[in-house]
């Protein structure tokens, strides 16, 4: 029966607290609202930061993970890049072959797949539709086990297609759409570039822009590698050999790995440097993390202020509430309202005022999620998390904005309260 009572009580304080607020912002509607601007610039600014980078973060980690996970790869090109990039060293490094990836596939003891990659740039016909700029890809047959992407329609390569380097080739979504209207229709059919054909045995599934520049698979044609080298010289198109960790294997143990795997292959002497780079997928996610952290703490600085400047709007708004209500608060007290009642309803009102504001803030945040998800190739979301860090700044803001003036709300002398006009 008392814990009936008592929620019973708190429950009243709540919604006394809550109509107090949106009188308050009934009746002195342009005074409440360039208080509560502050709060809702802060809001908007720390949560529309948090939501893009949330969102960007998603999306390039999407990306990494098309790239492979936990994979290296061993290419004659370093992938740091930086200012001073030294490529006239790379350039002039030997490229990758199909024997030294046997030669890993033999002597590794941490990888799980190992694929060899070559690629070149063509266009594609069919009939009269034509389409430029296509990525013609030549992999052997753990490539689909590394990367990330499914058959939509139609399968992939088996294993006599990649022994025997039929004339097959698998699309992506882009060029089955751009050559044949409807995708689904690509599967069988031929599919001409160079003046050389190729049929269509599967159309891989939609994936939509990479952020990072890896691979693009909706505007791509793959082959297997002893089609694609019967046809080019794969020396002239920087091909690579991707290989993936074993479960549980870190990325960092399977690169020194191979790196000495590489430098036994090469017979490299002790004194000679490596000829190749065994390039960690990780390490730009490493990368990327530090830049989201830097655009964070810009977008805490900015919503910092402004927030700062809210809640002495807030605090400024409650010290002429208790001044207007001082009659109020004394009949109160001599009917029976303890301190602590008074305290509480005017730290709630407090409270509200900023859940508002805030509310407002997510409000634009939203709009702006609609706007550039418009604009941008990648969606805009808030997450939950997101919403409730919000909420929790809000009402945080608004106890510490009003716990001066609820403190002499709550001392106050009940007659001398009354008497006040």
């Amino acid at each position: 029966m008392a814990y009936f009572y008592y929620m019973i009580k708190v429950l009243s304080i709540l919604w006394n607290s809550f109509k107090m607020a949106l009188q308050e912002l009934k009746v002195n509607k342009l005074r409440t609202f360039l208080s509560l601007f502050g709060i809702t610039i802060g809001i908007f600014c720390i949560i529309g930061v948090l939501a893009t980078i949330d969102s960007l973060k998603t999306k390039i980690s999407n990306d990494l993970s098309g790239m492979g996970n936990n994979s290296i790869f061993i290419d004659k090109w370093d992938y740091n890049g930086g200012p001073e990039y030294p490529w006239w060293k790379f350039v002039k490094r030997p490229s990758m072959k199909v024997s030294e990836m046997e030669f890993i596939q033999k002597k590794s003891t941490l990888a799980s797949n190992i694929a060899f990659f070559v690629s070149t740039s063509a266009t594609f016909s069919y009939e009269e539709n034509q389409l430029k700029g296509v990525n013609l890809y030549g992999i052997t047959n753990d490539f689909n086990k590394i990367q990330a992407f499914n058959i939509w329609k139609g399968r992939y390569f088996n294993e006599t297609d990649f022994n025997q380097g039929q004339p097959y080739c698998v699309i992506g979504y882009k060029v089955a759409e751009e050559l044949y209207g409807k995708p689904e229709k690509a599967v069988g059919k031929t599919i001409s570039y160079g003046g050389r054909r190729l049929m269509v045995l599967g159309v891989i599934e939609k994936q939509g822009s990479s952020m990072i520049g890896g691979f693009d698979y909706d505007k791509t044609s793959i082959v297997t590698y002893n089609y694609y080298a019967s046809i080019f010289n794969p020396d002239n198109n920087n091909p690579y050999i991707m290989v993936q960790a074993k479960p549980g294997i870190p990325s960092s143990a399977l690169q020194d790995e191979l790196n000495g795997i590489m430098r036994q292959l090469r017979k490299l002497s002790p004194t000679q440097e490596d000829n190749f780079t065994c390039n960690d997928v990780a390490q730009f996610k490493d990368q990327i993390e530090s830049v989201f952290g830097a655009i964070n703490q810009g977008g805490w600085a900015i919503a910092g202020l402004s927030l700062l400047v809210g809640a002495f709007g807030v605090a400024n708004i409650m010290f002429v509430t208790v001044r207007e209500r001082t009659s109020q608060i004394g009949l109160k007290k001599a009917l029976g309202a303890k301190s602590s009642t008074i305290l509480y309803e005017f730290l709630l009102e407090s409270a509200f005022l900023c859940i508002i504001g805030g509310l407002v803030g997510l409000f634009l945040v939203w709009l702006l999620t609609v706007a550039l998800g418009a604009v941008l190739p990648f969606p805009i979301f808030i997450a939950p998390s997101i919403i409730f860090l919000a909420l929790s700044i809000c009402i945080i803001l608004g106890i510490i904005s009003g716990i001066i003036p609820a403190s002499i709300a709550a001392k106050m002398n009940p007659v001398e309260a009354i008497r006040t006009k």
